[in-house]
């Protein structure tokens, strides 16, 4: 087996880790920014909460809903990434996920935070299944900017 068959295996397993056993999953009772998202190509539906503190900064996120396994580990590696962060960098990070996710800008070096992202991009391969790697990312972005419509894939 090669070094680029077992990344690929590794990677697999990451998916289907967070897919089987996500982290965060539930409703976050003391949200202060929450977004829903829909994917109505697949039917994927999710709710992302967050808890931002005075300083601007994620404190707590996380999500409820349910969809493909690519949807689901998705947002649950978003809700390991995000806390901490500061929401001045979120829209700079939505755009760098989902252009990667998409098949652009590969060749620009993810830092080790993000690093764990690397198993979705796979998906960029089935555009369909782009869409299911890039909703809880477009809710996250509803999230913090209050916005009342849904996030949607299409």
């Amino acid at each position: 087996m090669s070094a680029a068959e077992d990344l690929r295996d590794l990677y697999r397993e990451l998916i289907l880790d967070h897919a089987r056993k996500p982290r965060h999953f539930g409703k976050l009772a003391n949200a202060t920014h929450e977004a829903e998202g829909i994917n109505p190509l697949c039917g994927d539906k999710l709710h992302l909460y967050l808890r931002i503190d005075d300083d601007a900064s994620i404190a707590d996120a996380t999500f409820e809903g349910s969809g493909c396994a690519i949807s689901v580990a998705s947002a649950s590696l978003l809700t390991d990434i995000v806390t901490g962060l500061e929401t001045e960098v979120l829209d700079d990070l939505v755009d760098t996920i989902t252009t990667r996710l998409s098949g652009k800008h590969k060749d620009k070096e993810l830092d080790e935070r993000l690093s764990k992202l690397r198993a979705l991009e796979g998906v960029s391969e089935f555009p369909a299944r782009v869409k299911c790697a890039t909703l809880a990312w477009h809710a996250l972005r509803s999230a913090i900017h209050n916005d009342k419509d849904a996030a949607t894939t299409e």
